[in-house]
């Protein structure tokens, strides 16, 4: 059975941080992630993920609301029985990897931008061109790719699906 998820997106809000009684860190967020159409809609999911341990801790310190980032990692669902006695489902991503697609300083990060669910509807394209593309000394393991084509350069007509 496989059991993987990749995600790209913003965060809605800050992460919250907790610890367990054990002291293990866990940071729960819900990012917001783009539905592509051929149109102009605008749609998107608001997606819960839960992170554990020092990768908690990190999310907690570097990202903020409206930072990109990838999470990879596993669907789990689960329920509870809330104070009225009725039964709750969830369904979150529980991330094995959370990878900051931002740099620390970056103009459109933090409080910035509002990434509410609310309002992320109403923005537009503004969360699409929110772009990091990092210049050529940035990883110089990735020099000779030159050749490789971008994701910018793929039209939409030459996808198989």
């Amino acid at each position: 059975m496989i059991n993987r998820t990749v995600l790209v997106g913003r965060l809605t809000k800050d992460p919250e941080l907790r610890y367990t009684q054990s002291n293990a860190a866990v940071a729960k967020f819900t990012l917001a992630v783009n539905r592509i159409y051929k149109t102009q809609n605008n749609e998107a999911d608001f997606i819960q993920c839960v992170v554990w341990n020092k990768q908690a801790e990190n999310v907690d310190k570097y990202v903020r609301k409206g930072s990109l980032v990838g999470v990879e990692g596993r669907i789990q669902t689960g329920y509870y029985d809330n104070e009225q006695g009725v039964r709750v489902y969830t369904t979150e991503v529980v991330c094995d990897s959370v990878q900051f697609l931002e740099p620390k300083n970056a103009e459109n990060s933090g409080s910035q931008n509002d990434y509410s669910q609310n309002n992320y509807q109403n923005k537009g394209n503004q969360y699409q061109n929110n772009k990091y593309e990092p210049q050529n000394n940035e990883n110089p393991s990735r020099e000779n790719e030159s050749n490789t084509p971008r994701l910018d350069d793929i039209s939409e007509d030459d996808l198989p699906f």
